[in-house]
């Protein structure tokens, strides 16, 4: 019986939900998405000095070995 008055305090807190705009700081918003200097972790600095090799870019995973794998089932086949 009660559901007809739930149902309009969930479509009135959608409504206002949907037209609710705020203020927007876009400067702020900026800074959080990558506008500003990365902050610098100590530890992150020691372990790309130890390790050269990650100091690139994000790590790139080639498909060379999964065509190895797929050769070599392929020989497993034939021998």
């Amino acid at each position: 019986m009660g559901r007809g008055r739930q149902k309009a305090k969930h479509t009135k807190v959608a409504r206002d939900l949907k037209y609710f705009s705020p203020d927007t700081n876009y400067n702020q918003l900026q800074k959080e998405l990558g506008g500003g200097a990365a902050p610098v972790d100590p530890r992150l600095e020691d372990d790309l000095a130890a390790w050269p090799e990650y100091a690139g870019a994000a790590y790139v995973d080639d498909d060379e070995d999964e065509d190895d794998d797929a050769d070599e089932v392929a020989e497993n086949k034939t021998a």
